[in-house]
C-alpha cells in the first residue's frame, strides 16, 4: 500500500479533482499517478507554485514551492538603467 501526500493544499489543488493522501495498491501505481499530477498541476494550475513528486519510502510526497518571480534583466525598474 502506497500513498500520495501533497505538502500544501493551495486553492487550485482544493478546487481540482485531486485528493490528498490517495492510497494505491502498489508504489509503481502511486508514482505513476503522482507524476501525472505533478505534470498537470505545473501546467494547468495558476502558476504561483511549482510541484515536485518525491519518493519517500513506499509513499510519494508532492512538494510545493513558490514559483520564483520573473527577473526584469537586472533592472530595478526605476528608469535610470537606460
Amino acid at each position: 500500500m502506497s500513498k500520495i501526500n501533497v505538502e500544501l493544499e493551495c486553492g487550485c489543488f482544493r478546487k481540482s479533482v485531486y485528493e490528498n493522501e490517495m492510497e494505491f495498491a502498489s508504489k509503481d501505481e502511486a508514482l505513476q499517478q503522482a507524476l501525472l499530477m505533478e505534470n498537470h498541476m505545473n501546467q494547468k494550475f495558476c502558476q504561483k507554485h511549482t510541484f515536485t513528486a518525491i519518493e519517500k519510502g513506499d509513499d510519494i510526497y508532492i512538494a510545493v514551492e513558490m514559483r520564483p518571480k520573473e527577473s526584469s534583466g537586472g533592472c530595478c525598474g526605476g528608469g535610470h538603467c537606460s
